[in-house]
């Protein structure tokens, strides 16, 4: 018994044995015990999640970073309770204080970038429809909130190695002027694209027209935003230069409102004349998806009698407003000529179009009944 006890008590590197057979021993139970709860956990969180069983943010929340804790910090952890009782060499407990700060704050920056995305989640779920403005601004918002709370971290575990930060504080900040100025363009699209995660005037999918370019949404990054043209090519636009113009956005229209004009000759009948606008309205009204407004003999010009008609297509896509105008068309066709009404001939166009919200390739507006 005197032989263990001495051997109990031999020292090794300044502990006695049992010491450290006891440090083992809560290295391995606690390094065993952690992984196991946290894949139980993860597990009922995953089948909670498959299941869409209603959940308490909170608690949902708590399995989403237990799942989200890294297996080295868990070592971390391990070795931390392992070695408090134990007694290490000054430049050893140094080192061990030095690598257990690190990954604590930087599993508490990895907690922190989880709790981000789980708002933003949280927020899309809430939100009526897929949510295309908050997609499209995600990553410009986990960018910029990567860049916090990575910086955070990282000057808090300085601040925790006895690092004094306040004279890095001010070193940083007479750097990041200089480097603000060197950068100032980039630094500008990146607080465009802020302003445009935060404002959100317009989402992936939605039809913009830009000065003299036109495209559908396909992309917001950090620093450009890209379109894709009904050509086909894709346009891309510094954001920089984006919140500095003005930007229609077609993605927004609720209803598309059309506006056209038909010439008709002087030689046709007073009592024909005034039933025009009763026929364009019959016509209007009994094509689908289409709202009559007006028409009107509203000019009487050297050319023609101008008829205006505005009406409104129910639907705001751009293939509903050409399938209706092309019905009014051919049954204005049909009826003008069975009332032996005839567009003028001088002037070469006898319908005109003004439809806000086309793209630019289509905003002509114009076509010709002859």
């Amino acid at each position: 018994m005197s032989d263990w006890r001495a051997l109990w008590q031999m020292s090794f590197l300044g502990n006695a044995l049992g010491a450290w057979a006891f440090a083992l021993l809560v290295f391995a139970v606690t390094f065993t015990l952690l992984p196991v709860a946290k894949g139980f956990i993860s597990a009922q969180r995953r089948r909670l999640s498959r299941h869409h069983l209603p959940q308490i943010q909170a608690i949902e929340l708590a399995g989403l970073l237990v799942e989200r804790t890294s297996r080295i910090f868990l070592l971390g952890v391990a070795v931390w309770l392992a070695s408090r009782d134990l007694t290490f060499p000054p430049r050893l407990e140094r080192a061990l204080s030095v690598a257990l700060v690190l990954l604590f704050w930087m599993q508490a920056a990895l907690w922190a970038m989880t709790t981000v995305r789980y708002a933003i989640d949280a927020r899309r779920q809430r939100s009526k429809g897929p949510d295309t403005l908050l997609k499209s601004s995600m990553e410009v918002i986990l960018f910029v909130a990567g860049l916090l709370v990575w910086g955070v971290a990282v000057l808090l575990a300085l601040d925790n190695l006895g690092v004094e930060i306040k004279p890095l504080l001010a070193g940083i900040g007479i750097g990041g002027i200089a480097l603000a100025l060197a950068v100032q363009t980039v630094l500008a699209d990146l607080l465009a694209s802020l302003s445009i995660a935060l404002d959100k005037p317009f989402g992936i999918g939605d039809a913009l027209s830009v000065d003299d370019c036109q495209g559908t949404v396909e992309h917001i990054g950090v620093r450009s935003t890209r379109l894709r043209s009904i050509n086909g090519e894709q346009i891309i636009i510094a954001n920089g230069d984006l919140v500095k113009v003005r930007v229609r956005n077609f993605g927004r229209l609720q209803e598309r409102r059309a506006l056209f004009v038909l010439d008709v000759h002087y030689d046709t009948p007073v009592a024909t004349l005034a039933a025009v606008p009763r026929t364009l309205r019959e016509i209007i009204e009994a094509t689908p998806d289409t709202r009559f407004d007006r028409c009107h003999l509203l000019r009487c010009t050297a050319a023609a009698l101008q008829f205006e008609t505005v009406y409104y297509v129910t639907r705001a896509d751009y293939q509903s407003y050409a399938d209706a105008q092309q019905s009014i068309n051919l049954r204005i066709l049909e009826r003008f000529r069975a009332m032996e009404i005839s567009f003028s001939a001088v002037a070469p166009r006898a319908v005109r179009l003004h439809r806000p919200g086309a793209p630019a390739a289509d905003a002509s507006g114009q076509q010709r009944l002859l």
